[in-house]
């Protein structure tokens, strides 16, 4: 018989399930990538509260294959966190990261979360300011101060219809659906 320690019950699992865009195997695929984040911290058999409550600091997170190399990895966790301080992550709140980032999450969904990515300040629109620190996180500082400012300007021009100097999520919608390749680039694979 064995003494395997389940990791989820099978109704977390159903409840997750009905919750996210993920599959059961993807479930229990990224329960295995956060506990091995930190083991010691992380029971094996996770329970409901421990799910919600026991979270992970940015550090454990910035080290992950799907994020490492993505310039905006401090951001994300930010933004499913909740915790622009820390950017610590509870179980639940990776989960709902990769099924946002997921094949099956619908586009609308993608695009409001790529908005408030892009909406450093939180305040419901993406700034000049916004658009700058976009840039420089995208090019990683390797732009002149006149492109980075020459790409901000035609970003605006593009996207900022009622011309307030600001795009709104509707205005940042209606561009970024447009792109085609939006839907592969907003996706990580658990």
């Amino acid at each position: 018989m064995g003494n395997k320690v389940v990791a989820l019950t099978e109704e977390q699992i159903e409840e997750y399930q009905a919750c996210t865009y993920l599959s059961r195997k993807d479930i229990l695929r990224a329960h295995r990538r956060f506990r091995e984040l930190a083991p010691e911290r992380i029971p094996a058999a996770l329970s409901r509260e421990d799910a919600a409550t026991l979270t992970l600091p940015f550090a454990a997170f910035d080290t992950l294959a799907e994020l490492k190399e993505n310039p905006f990895r401090r951001r994300i966790c930010e933004v499913f966190s909740g915790d622009m301080c820390t950017a610590s992550l509870s179980f639940d709140q990776f989960l709902e990261m990769f099924s946002v980032f997921c094949n099956h999450c619908p586009r609308d969904i993608k695009a409001a979360y790529a908005f408030r990515i892009y909406d450093f300040d939180n305040d419901g629109y993406v700034s000049e300011d916004d658009l700058a620190r976009a840039v420089k996180h995208l090019t990683r500082d390797l732009l002149t101060t006149e492109e980075h400012t020459t790409i901000v300007a035609k970003v605006l021009e593009e996207s900022d219809v009622d011309c307030d100097g600001r795009i709104s999520l509707s205005e940042f919608s209606h561009v970024i659906l447009k792109s085609p390749d939006f839907l592969n680039n907003f996706h990580i694979r658990i």
